[in-house]
């Protein structure tokens, strides 16, 4: 099993949206044509790629057969789309939204995709100024995808608690510690999904929705998990974008232990046990609202349960696989995370401390290089930006 572990099967692949902004008024800016065009120069094709709104940028990883690879990818891209904003005498941000911008003075990508995207969805998407992690699973088998998809719904609730870091929209602290997740429910099939029985149940689904007109591709199914439409993995969409790459590592890490303790679990005929989808939307919406301070509900116990409790119940669920995988340095992450709080909990302590979202900007500008190793290899010019300490912890 080892071997197995190892290899291609429980690969890893990571998607970061980041903000593009200018470091002195804290706005964002319409900069990734010219993004683009100096990353190709550095020869990363679709690695850094544009979004719809042209102040964000998505970086993509390669396919990262352990969490250590992952590691050199995720600090080599955030690095390089840092450096390249700041040769503009911009900066990236890491964070779910931003604080203060209005979707409607950001600027849309010419795109053939998004044209269509616009007409068909309105409103629904030209304010969709909202920034996630993406992370991919490789699980090849058709039907075993679908069965350890239908298991990991259970989990979602507590990851995206983890992963908090969008308590601000439009300048106005909203009182929920992922707003994002609000501004993206709004969009058509979305959410934790339902089960399927079958890989072949799922593609009738699937069909069904291509053949009557709904969508052209399972592209356009944009649930908190799915099979992916063109590769063999799990996606995990669910989870607000991450401040620090290490927030980010943690949680591609914890997904990936998920999907392996499940594979074995099934293999010695032990399948986790099937919630229904509202039940689980009930969790969703506590992590939404309260992130790693408020409670779960166990259904199993039917007992409401500190996210916090449970944060370390899920450390014990997926122990036995974690030094397989390379992933205990990673994994273990999650009590640094409950004990300085999340992205969200961070920003918070700043806000309360100064009164001014602008001072929010300027701590998640430094808070998103915090950690990132300063890389010669790329050939761009070292970092101008002076670091600055992290917000006190505590709730």
């Amino acid at each position: 099993m080892a071997d197995q572990v190892k290899g291609t099967p429980f690969s890893i692949g990571i998607e970061e949206e980041f903000q593009i902004v200018d470091p002195a008024t804290g706005d964002l800016r319409a900069h990734i044509q010219e993004m683009l065009t100096q990353a190709g120069r550095h020869m990363l094709g679709d690695q850094i790629k544009p979004e719809m709104i042209q102040s964000m940028v998505e970086t993509v990883s390669k396919i990262c057969p352990t969490i250590g690879d992952a590691r050199d990818e995720v600090f080599k891209l955030r690095r390089t789309i840092s450096d390249l904003a700041n040769r503009s005498g911009l900066a990236i941000v890491s964070a779910g939204t931003h604080p203060f911008s209005h979707w409607q003075s950001q600027l849309i990508t010419t795109n053939d995709r998004y044209k269509i995207l616009e007409e068909d969805l309105q409103d629904v998407v030209r304010s969709i100024l909202i920034f996630g992690l993406h992370v991919h699973v490789g699980v090849p088998d058709n039907d075993v995808r679908v069965q350890i998809m239908n298991e990991a719904r259970y989990f979602l609730p507590h990851m995206l608690a983890l992963s908090t870091s969008s308590p601000f929209w439009l300048g106005r602290f909203t009182g929920l510690k992922s707003y994002r997740t609000v501004v993206w429910q709004q969009f058509p099939r979305t959410g934790i999904p339902s089960t399927f029985e079958s890989w072949s149940e799922y593609q009738n689904f699937v069909n069904t929705l291509v053949e009557t007109n709904c969508i052209d591709n399972a592209k356009k199914i944009w649930w908190d998990v799915r099979p992916h439409p063109f590769y063999p993995t799990i996606e995990f969409r669910v989870c607000d974008m991450p401040v620090t790459a290490e927030e980010t590592l943690c949680l591609a890490a914890l997904f990936q232990a998920i999907v392996v303790k499940l594979y074995r679990l099934r293999e010695r005929n032990l399948g986790f046990r099937l919630y229904h989808r509202s039940l689980l939307q009930e969790n969703k919406w506590r992590a939404m609202r309260y992130g790693i301070d408020g409670k779960l509900i166990d259904f199993g116990k039917r007992a409401e349960v500190p996210m916090r409790e449970l944060a370390l119940e899920l450390l014990e669920f997926v122990d036995d696989v974690v030094d397989d995988l390379g992933s205990r340095q990673e994994v273990g992450y999650v009590r640094k995370i409950l004990d300085m709080g999340t992205g969200a909990d961070r920003q918070l302590q700043v806000y309360r401390q100064t009164g001014d979202v602008r001072k929010v900007v300027e701590f998640l500008v430094h808070e998103t290089m915090r950690g990132v190793p300063y890389a010669p290899e790329l050939g761009l010019p070292a970092p101008e930006i002076t670091p600055q300490p992290a917000a006190p912890s505590g709730s």
